[in-house]
């Protein structure tokens, strides 16, 4: 009972972001746990690799999700490849690390774009299918700067909170047929976003230290929360912000 209460088999997904870091992770979590998988980012070597590892069950979408007119396009091709979706991670995310002196519009644009419309309009072109289904799960990236400002975060922080209120909006309109929206509020994992992070020790110890746990995260961290908000397990849960942090907002 356990094992189906958690059970993704027979599932389709569509995993935005998924050529490198949790993206990444989440496609291989969901296909090795028996879902099929689209798997969507702009790199095809890396998700030619992804689709390798996945077995059959991961197929790779090379497309520019940051591209707002090619939204719908790409939905109608993620659904070509094994049906319509009933999951939908949006993991895809930028961070330009500009202080908020430095800002540039460009700056600005993309990583409100890439973060903050594109799983919106992502999900309103999927939620369709999902509603005929009478069954979906939307599970957005938040992070910690949703609720924290960091140095050089103002356009990520601005996307992020977004995400937060965007996300229980989403709940708001969509429960009400079956499709739960929740979101998954990472802590410092090591990934090609957080590289900067990273390359410093003294920083990286830093965070670790702030933690209730006393360490970073770990990719494998992730597969927990994202198969309970993509199951049954979470079928009375939506509007959440569910931070796998180590407890970072906790202190």
């Amino acid at each position: 009972m356990e094992q189906e209460l958690f059970s993704v088999e027979g599932r389709i997904a569509c995993v935005t972001g998924a050529s490198s870091g949790l993206g990444r992770q989440a496609a291989l979590t969901l296909a090795r746990r028996g879902a099929r998988v689209v798997a969507i980012a702009r790199r095809e070597a890396e998700l030619a690799e992804l689709a390798r590892q996945g077995e059959g069950r991961i197929r790779p979408l090379a497309a520019d999700l940051a591209d707002r007119d090619r939204l719908a396009r790409i939905a109608q091709d993620a659904a070509a490849a094994f049906g319509a979706p009933d999951i939908l991670v949006n993991a895809a995310g930028v961070n330009t690390r500009e202080h908020a002196d430095k800002v540039t519009p460009q700056g600005w644009d993309l990583t409100l774009a890439l973060n903050l419309s594109t799983p919106f309009f992502l999900a309103q072109a999927l939620v369709p299918a999902m509603k005929e289904k009478g069954w979906g799960r939307i599970v957005n990236f938040a992070s910690l700067q949703s609720f924290r400002a960091f140095a050089a975060g103002i356009a990520y922080g601005a996307s992020k909170g977004g995400v937060a209120q965007m996300t229980r909006a989403m709940a708001e309109a969509w429960s009400g047929s079956g499709i739960t929206a929740n979101a998954l509020g990472p802590g410092f994992f090591r990934t090609e976003l957080t590289a900067a992070v990273f390359a410093d020790e003294g920083l990286a110890a830093r965070n670790a230290a702030q933690t209730c746990l006393g360490r970073n995260g770990e990719p494998e961290d992730m597969d927990g929360p994202l198969l309970f908000l993509c199951s049954e397990a979470s079928a009375y849960v939506t509007g959440q912000i569910l931070m796998v942090d180590g407890g970072f907002t906790a202190k």
